[in-house]
């Protein structure tokens, strides 16, 4: 039964995002007292995830490095400068607007890359440690990039912000890779069928009480809102294009391509938009519920066209195996 549910979670994951938020607005008042339990929906969320993670793959990868470090500066220098450069260029003196974009931009790779990935067979050992590392260094990357790029225009609580992203992401991760390892693996096949669709609810969960929390600045459409979400669709438009220029141009195989397009492109949005919410004011986490609003939606595009892709190559190759047959 838990398998079934799934499986019906994964086909609806580009609905439930928007759905989540449409329901975190029209409660509203509802949900929006019950924030705090957000990091612990989100912590278990993690450890859910982590379980299928071992040390065995990470080490592999490191042998190997350079899409690992190509897939970091895209996520934690390129797209971070470039959301602050266009934010200024757009938003020009709205230091809330900017520092949720750059936020959006800055915070790890999102841990749901890994089914993406693992749909359009792409490198799951490479994203299994994009994810660790990412995941290790979010406590110091994650306020490091914002107290850089955005200085004195916003107060940063820094300890507290690392100490959050420590128990939502890097305990519960560390935790299941321990199991991982304590199980040799057989923690997998057993807890993950039965994790896995805990997991989606929880995140719809989090995402409606995080969009109450915002609902005022959603509920009121204007310009600047629909402007805004265009640039969140824009940006994280080009994280994805910008990955696969980088991996094409690299000459990586199409497996690592697959991997670094995704991770490059998504984003840990619900630990973004706990952290909005809990440690700036209310219009800056307007940016991060939107990217939540239009993730799901351009990844699944993404593989559309990335399985297109393949699908051409495929038949290219099957067309000049029979015309060398004969």
């Amino acid at each position: 039964m838990l398998q079934s549910l799934n499986r019906r979670l994964n086909r609806m994951m580009p609905l439930i995002t928007p759905a989540s938020i449409i329901a975190g607005v029209i409660c509203g008042g509802l949900l929006s007292s019950y924030t705090f339990l957000s990091p612990w929906l989100f912590a278990f969320m993690t450890f859910a995830g982590s379980i299928s993670l071992s040390f065995r793959d990470f080490f592999s990868v490191l042998k190997k490095p350079l899409p690992l470090v190509a897939c970091l500066l895209v996520l934690h220098l390129i797209m971070p400068l470039v959301a602050l450069g266009t934010g200024h260029l757009v938003f020009s003196g709205d230091s809330f607007t900017i520092t949720g974009l750059v936020l959006a931009a800055a915070i790890p790779t999102g841990v749901s890359s890994f089914v993406w990935v693992s749909l359009y067979r792409g490198s799951i050992a490479l994203t299994l440690s994009i994810i660790l590392i990412d995941t290790l260094l979010a406590p110091f990357v994650v306020p490091g990039i914002l107290s850089l790029l955005i200085g004195a225009s916003v107060h940063l609580d820094i300890l507290p912000m690392m100490s959050s992203l420590f128990w939502m992401i890097v305990f519960p991760s560390l935790l299941g890779m321990a199991l991982n390892e304590w199980t040799k693996g057989a923690v997998v096949p057993v807890w993950g069928p039965r994790l896995n669709p805990f997991s989606k609810l929880a995140m719809a969960v989090v995402i409606a009480i995080n969009g109450s929390a915002v609902a005022p600045y959603l509920a009121d459409f204007s310009l600047k809102l629909a402007g805004l979400a265009v640039m969140i669709i824009a940006l994280a438009g080009a994280g994805y294009l910008l990955s696969f220029l980088i991996s094409s141009l690299m000459g990586w195989s199409e497996s690592d391509q697959v991997a670094l397009v995704f991770n490059g492109g998504m984003r840990n949005i619900s630990a973004g938009a706990v952290l909005a919410v809990a440690y700036f004011p209310a219009p800056v986490a307007v940016p991060v519920v939107l990217g939540m609003v239009f993730q799901q939606m351009m990844a699944s595009l993404v593989g559309f066209l990335l399985g297109r892709r393949s699908q051409r190559r495929e038949l290219k190759e099957s067309h000049g195996t029979s015309t060398t047959s004969l």
